[in-house]
């Protein structure tokens, strides 16, 4: 066994890959356990990794650092894939408030950190520590180490301080603002249950549904004239899919010439529909879809790079193989496939037309499952040299003595939001799907709680159990609690904030999963989820840039 007790000398990097893969199964073990219905999650690997830095040979510090960067590298970048395309819409409607709350959350703990700091005698570098985890926020931990260790002559004894408060913090931290959550319906009266019902209603999306009518051509004027030339007259936002003349039904495309008594089928709103029905003449009860004709319809998707920017009307799949785009489905949403809309990728097309020529238009448009279920890993690696890029460029601040930088958190971050909301630049796209993005997430995470848990875990316990590890857990209590509840206050008091948006915004001013979870516990929904999305990125960026404040007006 000789070779296994030496195996940190001898071997370091399968040594370091061993422990951590120990640590991470230990910590996913631990965070699967529920305690009243709340469980650590992948949070369960920091405590882990502190157990095993505790009594494990330590881990050769350079992999860990290399670790540590790149975990959190990985999962600030997978959440802002998955945030981007709705977070700048967000930031329109009702966000800039929620965000200007939650700004004031961090300005507060931030204040209140350096405060209990200078009050208490507290090393500054541990005061990183007790703002990261009186938070819980873990990109601001790695910023606040990144920027302390780029100055001169920090000893790494003192570099590893952030880290240690971060560890006794953390748990109260997550307690504190579950613990807030709870009480906050207790000191406003609200009734969770009502509230919920309330929400739901005033945000239930107001989208009319399509339907398809069948209408028969009376009015004179339009014998002869083509079903494009009929469209551009309306312009009811509608769409005509088939189109019966002496009993034969065809495809109906642009250039489809209409007689009296032509029969056309038409997809749109209700509204549309009427507006077009009045154009042409009645309304009849036959459905096209049951006559006996080659004409079928199909669903494909757009996955072809080529095809993604133009707009339905640009494909001109009607001249070229004699098919109907009737529908575009994106997301959960449902559209009348009008000329002018921009098709993305993973729209869905629901086409009309014979089986040959659709097959031959599906190819066009790529309609390839097996595409649309992979990671495009080219433009992945490309976001993630952006952001490398983004995260070390100094940014000159009037008043301070060092640059800040976005750092390894807050450059692939505002990198991946930005391409999460273009979705592709000419041919590289940067799509991920939705099962990949939350495996790169908590592998990345996992990662980072394993390296922060074994830096921290030699001087844990005798930290915790001595008057200053105490008051370090004290500070983080205040960090953490006296802003969530002066702004909650503020928010429902002033403003008059529906509680789930309220608890929503605690949950995503503080970064918590497992905070975000306990509130659609209580809610009975994920309606808190909406405000958390909205909150979580801009609060990572201030509390990634709060953190470097912090560290050079505090550690220099």
């Amino acid at each position: 066994m000789n070779w296994l007790l030496e195996l940190h000398e001898t071997q370091p990097i399968p040594h370091a890959i061993a422990v951590m893969a120990l640590v991470c199964v230990a910590g996913m073990a631990l965070g699967s356990i529920k305690v009243h219905g709340v469980k650590l999650g992948t949070a369960g690997v920091l405590f882990a990794g502190i157990l095993v830095g505790h009594f494990v040979e330590a881990v050769d510090g350079h992999i860990i650092a290399f670790v540590k960067e790149f975990g959190l590298v990985l999962f600030v970048f997978t959440i802002g894939l998955q945030l981007g395309p709705g977070f700048f819409a967000a930031l329109r409607q009702q966000g800039m408030r929620l965000n200007l709350l939650a700004a004031a959350v961090v300005l507060i703990g931030a204040l209140l950190a350096a405060a209990a700091g200078w009050l208490a005698g507290f090393d500054p570098a541990a005061v990183l520590g007790i703002f990261s985890g009186g938070t819980t926020n873990t990109p601001s931990l790695g910023a606040g180490t990144q920027t302390l260790g780029l100055m001169p002559d920090v000893s790494p004894d003192r570099l590893a301080l952030p880290a240690l408060a971060y560890a006794v913090t953390y748990p109260t931290a997550t307690i504190g603002i579950i613990a807030t959550l709870l009480w906050l319906p207790r000191l406003l009266k609200i009734d969770v249950a009502r509230e919920a019902a309330h929400f739901a209603a005033s945000h239930r999306v107001q989208t009319e549904p399509l339907e398809r009518r069948t209408m028969v051509v009376t009015h004179l004027e339009l014998e002869g004239a083509t079903l494009g030339a009929i469209a551009s007259r309306v312009e009811a936002g509608v769409t005509f899919s088939r189109i019966r003349h002496d009993g034969e039904t065809l495809v109906a495309t642009e250039e489809s010439v209409v007689h009296l008594g032509d029969f056309l089928s038409v997809v749109g709103t209700v509204g549309g529909l009427e507006e077009m029905e009045g154009a042409i003449g009645r309304r009849s009860e036959e459905d096209l879809l049951l006559d006996e004709s080659p004409v079928t319809f199909r669903r494909v998707v757009v996955t072809d790079r080529g095809v993604l920017g133009r707009s339905v009307g640009e494909l001109h799949l009607d001249k070229r193989f004699q098919v109907a785009v009737t529908r575009v489905t994106r997301a959960d949403l449902e559209m009348s496939a009008v000329p002018g809309l921009r098709l993305q990728y993973g729209d869905q097309l629901q086409m009309v037309g014979r089986e040959e020529d659709l097959n031959r238009a599906a190819s066009v448009v790529g309609n390839s499952l097996k595409e649309l279920s992979e990671t495009h890993f080219i433009p992945f690696f490309i976001g993630l040299a952006l952001g490398v890029l983004l995260g070390t460029l100094p940014i000159p601040v009037p008043g301070l003595p060092h640059p800040v930088r976005l750092g390894l958190a807050g450059g692939p971050l505002v990198v991946a939001l930005i391409l999460g909301r273009v979705g592709r630049i000419r041919r590289q796209v940067w799509h991920m799907p939705v099962n990949t993005n939350l495996a790169f997430r908590e592998f990345g995470i996992a990662l980072f709680f394993a390296a922060v848990g074994l830096s921290a875990g030699a001087k844990f316990f005798e930290t915790i159990v001595s008057t200053t590890g105490v008051m370090w857990l004290l500070a983080g209590v205040c960090v953490t609690v006296v802003p969530l509840v002066t702004v909650a206050v503020l928010a429902r008091i002033v403003f008059k904030m529906n509680y789930m948006d309220l608890s929503g915004l605690v949950a995503g001013s503080m970064t918590d999963p497992p905070a975000l979870a306990f509130a659609s516990s209580m809610a009975g929904s994920d309606a808190p989820a909406v405000a958390y999305a909205t909150v979580f990125p801009f609060t990572t960026l201030l509390r990634i840039l709060a953190a470097q404040i912090l560290a050079i007006t505090l550690c220099s």
